[in-house]
Order: C-alpha cells, then structure tokens, then sequence
C-alpha cells in the first residue's frame, strides 16, 4: 500500500512540474507587440496591393482599366501611389478604347482626381489621333489639363506623320490648344479635307 501512495505522490510531483516546466517555457516564449504608443505615421500606407486589376464602372459602364505592379493606399493624406501601371479608358458604354497610356510611377490624389505621372510616360488617345512621348505629366482633372515640367521633354506623333518635339508642353484638353515653354522642332503634316 505504501508503495501505492509513493507512486501516486510522485506522480503528482512529476505532473507539477511539468506544468511548471510548461508554464515557464510559455510565459518567457510568448510576446505581444502592440506596435509604437506614438501617432500612426503618415508615410506609412493604410492599404498594399500587389499585381492589381481595377475597372472602375459607372451606371453599369466599365469607364476605366486600371493595371498596376503595386499601389499604395494612403487615407489621411489622401492618396494612391502606383507603380508599372497603365490605364484604358472607356467610351461608348464601354465598347471602345479611346485613350491608353502608361507610367513607371504614379501618384493620384483620391478626391480631386488629379494625377502626376513620371517615370516614362506614354499616352495615346485615339479620338485625336496622337502619341505623346515624355518622363513627366501632370493631370488636373477639373481643368481637364496637363503639364510637362518646364525643362522635360515631350514628343507628339500622330498617324499622319506629324512628329513635334519641345519642352515645357501646357496643353487644354478641352480648348484643344497645346503650347510649348521651350524651342519646338519637328514637322507638321496639314491635311486639308
């Protein structure tokens, strides 16, 4: 009977310890990282997406394509960056493609729509039958213009054989002028109808 007891003891010693051993091992092993006490840092992204597809619709239309290798989400400040992206845009209820373009590097700003993009840009935009060729363009959506930098190259070719090249382009989309802050060269096809 004695011997009985003895082993029930250390059984229960042994079971003690181990959950000693247990509970030690767990509590020096296990860690909680709250993150920093300070304010949450703007220069961080709210939102990464890699490898993305977007098609932004309105009124059951597909409007726009949007493809990009990654962008970043950023809410307070109000801003989406984009990396290797290019873009369609959609007319005719979505039927048809009517301007294309790309860019290494992007930066859009979520509530007025306006876009920088740099970093070798291309756009072609059927309906007026023109390329344009250059490293930088600013877009202000409301004004519907852009912009080059003031010392960037651009190029525009259009099917017709019109190759224009300057620096500084100021372009209307809506009054349809385009003009240039440096020396313009190149040749200029007029076809009269």
């Amino acid at each position: 009977m004695k011997d009985r007891v003895t082993r029930k003891v250390a059984k229960i010693v042994c079971t003690a310890k181990a959950v000693y051993v247990l509970f030690i091992f767990t509590f020096f092993s296990c860690t909680f990282d709250y993150g920093d006490t300070e304010p949450f840092d703007s220069d961080m992204p709210d939102l990464v997406m890699q490898n993305v597809d977007y098609v932004r619709v309105r009124s059951a239309d597909p409007v726009a394509r949007i493809q990009a290798q990654r962008v970043e989400r950023y809410e307070e400040r109000g801003l989406m960056k984009l990396e290797n992206f290019s873009f369609e845009q959609f007319g005719d209820s979505g039927e048809s493609v009517n301007a294309t373009g790309s860019a290494g590097q992007a930066s859009v700003e979520i509530a007025s729509g306006n876009i920088l993009m740099d970093n070798g840009v291309w756009l072609e935009v059927d309906s007026e039958d023109i390329i344009i060729e250059t490293y930088q363009i600013n877009w202000v959506d409301e004004d519907r213009t852009m912009s080059s930098g003031e010392r960037e190259q651009v190029n525009i070719f259009q099917d017709n054989g019109t190759v224009i090249s300057g620096t500084g382009l100021k372009a209307d989309t809506r009054r349809r002028t385009w003009e240039f802050a440096g020396v313009v060269t190149g040749t200029y096809v007029f076809e009269d109808d």
